[in-house]
């Protein structure tokens, strides 16, 4: 059974790059690992992800450690799994809608 993404081992998963995903996952055990397999393959099942996942389980089940550490930002993310940041002060000004169609509007030509 997948594990909820709440519970994932791996902070904001979902929204890694692919690039950086193998040096975020050496921290991790084989057990944690295992569950990130099993959610992507219930999920996005996407090959490229499934066989980084693959190739560390292998590699850990072989006798290899986890090493580093989690991270406790993820800079290639950009802050945008964290939500925008754009409020009422730092918003655009409204857009009127284009004149097409409206003759009561005098910027349309008739």
């Amino acid at each position: 059974m997948s594990a909820d993404h709440d519970a994932l081992p791996l902070p904001d998963y979902d929204h890694l790059p692919i690039g950086s995903l193998a040096s975020h996952i050496s921290a991790l055990s084989a057990d944690e690992v295992g569950v990130l397999l099993d959610y992507e393959r219930a999920h996005g099942n996407r090959l490229p992800v499934t066989q980084v996942l693959e190739h560390r389980l292998e590699a850990l089940q072989d006798g290899a450690e986890p090493s580093g550490s989690l991270p406790e930002s993820y800079p290639e993310l950009g802050g945008a799994a964290r939500g925008s940041k754009v409020t009422e002060a730092t918003s655009g000004p409204p857009i009127n809608p284009p004149s097409h169609g409206d003759p009561t509007n005098p910027a349309q030509p008739r």
